[in-house]
């Protein structure tokens, strides 16, 4: 049997990626945070995606 995993909703999860990767978050809301590590992997795993694809647009605009 699976063990259920505790934690907020996705979106909740996205929103403190993407805080994190601004680094703009308080630490009460740090601490009160309820995050599914699946969720976690996947949206960090998204945002690392995001990232590159506008790394490499940019960098294709500049130099073409």
């Amino acid at each position: 049997m699976a063990a259920a995993v505790s934690g907020g909703s996705f979106l909740d999860t996205l929103k403190t990626v993407l805080a994190g990767a601004v680094g703009i978050r308080r630490r009460a809301e740090h601490e009160r945070a309820q995050i599914n590590p699946v969720h976690l992997v996947i949206a960090a795993v998204l945002f690392v995606l995001l990232f590159i694809g506008t790394l490499v647009t940019i960098v294709r605009i500049v130099a073409g």
